[in-house]
């Protein structure tokens, strides 16, 4: 992808967040398990799957954007799911059939109790909000998007760990039969990630089951995965099916494979060169480059905890 130099310009999120930008949201009320998706959106089959849910849900406005959002067909077309394929413009093409209901997640590990429980169930029980994140991949790329979900500290909460838990293992799907890209390289699926304990209850990491007012379609990851903004997108792992707390560090899917370039917390950190430079950032959907923020410019929330 070229790379343009531009000015540093940044748009107040008062400006970025306007409904009209990217969906209509009186469209989207009494959407359902049918996915009858909006005027607008393409309706694709994958999406006559997507699980019923109070979308779009009410936004908290607690989080400053710091630029527009990008717009939904361009974070469609560019995705990565290396499990479907690598090929980031087709992902959302190969993915589309991929079966998302009935979908349970197991909850195990260092525990008071273990116990599995269905994705739609749990956005009953926790509720959900909308949240405008900014994403910044290890890539170099970056986007804008507004998220709906659970606040991961109310998930641990429901989840009950034992004092000796210091960490938070997820896994993703292991269906190699739904997923062309399963055997297309020399990694060894499914993906893992984790997080401490004290980052997964921090006030910004998300469970997220929805995107753009509407349930995640499988491409984006359904029907939930993890959204750490302050992070690497490698650490959003997508898809999950089962969260283990463990006392010890768990490995990590690219930290295993690459450990001189992935580090276990994989911040976001302009002043790292490894794998590649990460002094700036290109925007999809303008081509736009700006200036990387270590943390993502989300350091009040979460510096403290690697001090």
């Amino acid at each position: 992808m070229m790379i343009r130099k531009t000015p540093g310009w940044v748009i107040r999120e008062s400006l970025a967040s306007d409904e009209s930008t990217y969906l209509d949201r009186r469209r989207f009320l009494g959407v359902v398990g049918a996915g009858v998706l909006a005027a607008g959106l393409e309706l694709r089959a994958a999406e006559k799957t997507l699980p019923a849910g109070p979308y779009p849900p009410k936004r908290n406005d607690s989080y400053e954007l710091g630029r527009p959002l990008t717009d939904e067909k361009v974070s469609s077309k560019y995705t990565i799911f290396d499990e479907f394929t690598t090929d980031r413009e087709k992902v959302r093409d190969v993915a589309r059939d991929f079966r998302i209901t009935p979908w349970r997640v197991h909850i195990g590990g260092a525990v008071r109790k273990h116990q599995t429980i269905d994705v739609a169930d749990l956005v009953r029980l926790l509720g959900i909000e909308e949240r405008l994140y900014r994403h910044r991949c290890v890539e170099a790329w970056s986007m804008a998007v507004p998220w709906s979900g659970i606040p991961m500290a109310k998930f641990v909460e429901l989840a009950q760990p034992l004092a000796k838990a210091k960490y938070v293992r997820m896994i993703s799907f292991n269906d190699p039969s739904q997923a062309p890209g399963w055997y297309g390289s020399k990694r060894v699926f499914p993906y893992y990630e984790a997080l401490t304990l004290a980052e997964a209850t921090n006030e910004l990491a998300f469970l997220a089951t929805g995107i753009y007012g509407h349930p995640l379609p499988p491409h984006h990851g359904a029907p939930i995965r993890l959204v750490v903004p302050w992070k690497y997108g490698l650490k959003s792992i997508k898809s999950i099916v089962a969260f283990e707390f463990t006392q010890n560090q768990p490995d990590t899917f690219w930290n295993t494979l690459s450990p001189d370039n992935y580090s276990f917390h994989s911040n976001v950190d302009p002043e790292d060169t490894i794998p590649w430079s990460q002094h700036e950032e290109t925007i999809l959907g303008t081509e736009d480059t700006r200036a990387t923020t270590k943390f993502n410019g989300y350091g009040k929330y979460v510096a403290h905890l690697y001090s």
